[in-house]
């Protein structure tokens, strides 16, 4: 009944081969735009907000589903850790109440 959600803990998509993930999360974000459903709200964690800041390999991909009205929550904490607040280049800068207020109120959570 809520809206789907999908969470990005990482830059890289699975675990192991780190060059294989980073491949992956760049194929992930190109075919999301064309599948469905589409989730209503994305949110990028830990070292997945590198996803959202400038001279990301997905940012082409993430503006387009900005633009379809996906929103995108950035962890401002996590930012900070990485040194990237100021160079945030698509979605909401937000914080973990805004997070885990998207979280409880969702229908379905995908993890990658």
């Amino acid at each position: 009944s809520g809206p789907l959600v999908l969470t990005i803990p990482s830059e890289f998509m699975g675990r192991g081969d780190e060059e294989l993930g980073y491949i992956l999360i760049r194929a992930f974000f190109h075919t999301l735009g064309e599948t469905q459903p589409s989730p209503e709200i994305i949110i990028f964690l830990n070292s997945g907000v590198k996803l959202t800041v400038e001279g990301s390999p997905v940012l082409e991909d993430l503006r387009s589903l900005s633009d379809k009205g996906i929103q995108i929550l950035v962890c401002g904490t996590c930012l900070n850790q990485y040194e990237n607040k100021d160079k945030v280049a698509v979605g909401e800068v937000s914080n973990m109440y805004a997070i885990a207020e998207a979280l409880l109120q969702a229908g379905k959570v995908v993890s990658l």
